[in-house]
């Protein structure tokens, strides 16, 4: 039989493995694109990243635990290697993700655990910038935001009738004051613990972005396990968040307009804006 091929995360083989007697507290237990994420025994958390992956969830956490009591992973260490792959040593908040959790809870429990994280949030809409940017005037990493670099070319197109043009900028909500947001609360992301909530981890694309971002962005449901809960926890939590609802609507029009006549959400857009019937 042929030797299986050397694990890409920890370089064993199947064969290597059953020659040895030798079982590691240390586990990837979450992997995507080129990240992973590593547990060190009970109370550490490893993350690693690729070159072109960036790198600014270390100063988040520092600005967040400096400027807030919202609690975060504290870090221990952080560095790079020579070929620019980044590695993030962290203190493992002593808890489980709401993911693991919810199903274990009541209805009030999770009422509870949602006023409990829009009270914490409240704490970062004073944290304020007069830019969209990430600290330190860094740009801002967010798939929400843009999905590739094409995208930013994107515009309206010069068929776009005067009258729509005028209709969507009076849509448009203040995007200020542009403050710090975490911008990712999956219930991956929100840990509880004996039915309360115990802090926010995964601070990796925070930025100064519009004041309605936090709030637009738990109307994305982007979650790995769960979709229906995630969606669930995001409709509750938005409950007890100042109301930005508007701010995607907008959002959603423009970028569907950027994207021609054709789809569904454009076409009813234009005639609406033609027919006088909004």
């Amino acid at each position: 039989m042929a030797p299986t091929e050397p694990c890409l995360a920890c370089s064993w083989t199947t064969e290597r493995q059953e020659g040895r007697r030798y079982r590691s507290y240390v586990r990837l237990f979450y992997a995507v694109s080129d990240r992973g994420i590593w547990s060190l025994r009970s109370n550490l958390v490893l993350k690693e990243k690729g070159a072109i992956l960036p790198v600014f969830e270390a100063p988040n956490l520092w600005f967040v635990q400096a400027n807030t009591s919202i609690p975060v992973p504290t870090v221990v260490e952080c560095w790079k290697e020579e070929d620019d792959h980044a590695l993030l040593l962290t203190k493992r908040i002593p808890s489980e993700p709401l993911s693991t959790a919810w199903l274990k809870l009541s209805a009030d429990q999770r009422e509870t655990i949602a006023k409990q994280t829009a009270d914490y949030l409240l704490q970062l809409r004073e944290l304020q910038s007069d830019r969209i940017q990430a600290l330190d005037g860094y740009p801002v990493y967010s798939n929400f935001l843009l999905k590739n670099t094409a995208e930013m070319e994107c515009g309206l197109q010069e068929s776009v009738p005067e009258t729509v043009r005028q209709r969507l900028r009076r849509r448009m909500l203040p995007a200020t004051p542009f403050t710090f947001t975490h911008g990712d609360l999956t219930n991956l992301n929100i840990m509880v613990q004996d039915c309360s909530f115990t802090g926010i981890i995964d601070w990796e694309t925070s930025a100064y972005l519009p004041v309605w971002w936090e709030h637009a962005c738990t109307l994305i449901t982007d979650s790995c396990q769960g979709l229906s809960e995630d969606r669930e926890w995001k409709a509750l939590l938005r409950k007890y968040m100042p109301d930005h609802s508007d701010g995607l609507e907008s959002l959603l029009d423009y970028y569907h307009l950027c994207r021609g006549h054709d789809n569904e959400r454009a076409a009813r857009f234009i005639k609406e804006t033609k027919t006088g019937t909004w």
